[in-house]
């Protein structure tokens, strides 16, 4: 499918349809980067499902406990739980999961929101570009660590978990330049502080969402049919969030004048991510690998779905699996044990 950037502002002014609602009781619902924006939203909403649990994974906890309380006061709902992450830590996201596996392993549904845009290059402790890591690489091992979890709750319960990443529509805008392409390592080459110029970090975070669309898609691909887990992707199109907090002045402003032009409320854009781990009841199986817009499925773009971005795609999990193995063995042991290697492409 082929977006342009008016068919992208034009969008905008689009009515979003209603908040997609169910039953939840005694589910588990675990969102990450909740504590604000869209992720605040969306477990508002799950909270009014009557879940069992829900976990908030934030990194500042201190806008954590104040979500927790509003989501008390708006909702009524008082079984949420706040638990500390940052994406931008491998160890960080390790223990989270070691913490979450000695909990009571329950997990039904899992949002991940968390992201960031940087406007200047910044490496983090683990030695790769912020953006890449938080969006990207720590998204990736989070799901892959609480896989087991999803599948294990799915046959136990005898339901259908459900996995929801966070992208968006300006994946349409972006794809991976020749010179990407040609290097031996894609993700080696977005890293590199050398070729990470100035236009090259202006869109990186169209990149990142283009990642995720891709490792979506494939990870969605490596799981068996037979699995009782849908992935999908969810897009919530431009809301007002703090997603620009890091864009320096005067851009901040201008960029902030045009979100309040034409952008959605982080309640409306949080519908998609609560339409990605609730909705497509009438047919649950065209969620799986999804890109979610709207309240219903959208083609991806042009060059996801062309041949070149058919071998970019499984390059991505390629790597991103090798990445991350060197990371904890445990990705490796669970792509063994849950994913299979034919692919149907």
């Amino acid at each position: 499918m082929k977006v342009s950037a008016a068919r992208l502002i034009w969008g905008q002014f689009s009515t979003v349809p209603p908040v997609e609602t169910a039953d939840l009781s005694g589910k588990t619902v675990l969102v990450v980067g909740a504590n604000t924006g869209l992720g605040l939203e969306a477990t508002k909403h799950f909270a009014r499902m009557n879940p069992g649990r829900i976990i908030m994974a934030c990194r500042n906890q201190t806008k954590g406990a104040a979500a927790v309380t509003a989501i008390q006061k708006d909702t009524g709902f008082t079984k949420t739980e706040l638990w500390s992450i940052d994406l931008s830590s491998f160890a960080s996201v390790i223990e989270f999961a070691e913490k979450f596996e000695l909990d009571d392993g329950r997990l039904d549904i899992l949002v991940m929101n968390a992201g960031i845009l940087k406007p200047t290059y910044e490496a983090t402790a683990d030695g790769y570009e912020s953006g890449l890591q938080v969006n990207h690489l720590g998204t990736a091992l989070l799901s892959l660590l609480l896989l087991p979890s999803l599948v294990r709750t799915a046959n136990k319960e005898s339901t259908v978990s459900r996995l929801v990443i966070v992208s968006s529509d300006m994946h349409y805008l972006t794809d991976f330049s020749k010179e990407e392409q040609a290097s031996p390592k894609i993700l080696a080459k977005l890293n590199s502080k050398e070729y990470c110029t100035t236009p090259v970090i202006e869109r990186r975070y169209q990149v990142t969402k283009l990642l995720n669309v891709f490792f979506t898609r494939a990870l969605n691909a490596h799981v068996a049919s037979s699995v009782p887990l849908i992935v999908d992707t969810a897009n919530p199109s431009l809301c007002h969030s703090e997603l620009s907090r890091d864009i320096p002045q005067p851009r901040r402003a201008i960029f902030g004048l045009v979100k309040k032009a034409i952008a959605f409320t982080a309640e409306e854009g949080s519908r998609q991510l609560v339409y990605g781990a609730i909705g497509g009841k009438e047919d649950p199986s065209k969620m799986r690998g999804a890109f979610i817009h709207m309240g219903h499925v959208q083609e991806v773009s042009d060059f996801v779905l062309s041949a070149d971005g058919g071998k970019v795609q499984e390059r991505i999990w390629t790597e991103t699996i090798e990445l991350l193995t060197a990371v904890t063995p445990k990705v490796r042991e669970i792509v063994d044990r849950h994913l299979s290697n034919k692919v149907p492409y």
